[in-house]
């Protein structure tokens, strides 16, 4: 999906504006920051499973998975001694890995069994943050011939997952 923008600039800029796109290592949010984004967390508070079953089809998983989580508990109560739920791990350690946060499994094998509503939704706003697409604009003065022109790129939809994008487009209107 690609966008035509028209930029005709009559006074010179001093200073273009700059967008630097910063691709952390670490958490956006930590495990109880609820307030970061109160939605997410009224959510999980209300509706547990299909908060859960949310967030897992939106990191592209089936959307049932954190249903098998039910049934870890069902084993815990019936004193069967398991102690870390298999799926909220899992799904911790894939949200890590696929965005390149730092951490290892023994903090994800804690937060996932002592802190597993909470672990839930730092991943879904984890998710839903990285998800987020950003367009840039890239404006350049260029001079062709006599007449001045400005020259806008548009380079594509910067995502933090791959994608296929399209070649950039040009629009250059005169001055």
């Amino acid at each position: 999906m690609a966008t035509n923008v028209f930029i005709n600039n009559q006074q010179p800029q001093p200073q273009p504006p700059t967008l630097i796109a910063v691709h952390s290592n670490q958490w956006s949010t930590g495990i109880c920051d609820c307030f970061d984004d109160l939605n997410v967390c009224c959510f999980a508070y209300w509706c547990f499973p299909c908060f859960a079953c949310k967030t897992t089809s939106e990191f592209g998983e089936c959307f049932c998975l954190p249903l098998l989580d039910m049934l870890w508990t069902s084993t815990q109560m019936a004193c069967i001694p398991t102690c870390i739920p298999p799926i909220s791990m899992s799904l911790r350690v894939a949200v890590r890995n696929r965005y390149g946060i730092q951490g290892d499994m023994t903090a994800d094998c804690v937060y996932a069994t002592f802190c597993n509503v909470c672990s839930w939704c730092q991943v879904a706003r984890e998710i839903k943050r990285r998800k987020q697409t950003h367009t840039i604009i890239n404006a350049q003065p260029g001079i062709m011939g006599a007449q001045q022109y400005m020259m806008t790129t548009q380079p594509g939809v910067i995502t933090s997952q791959p994608m296929i994008s399209a070649a950039p487009q040009a629009v250059l209107t005169s001055m």
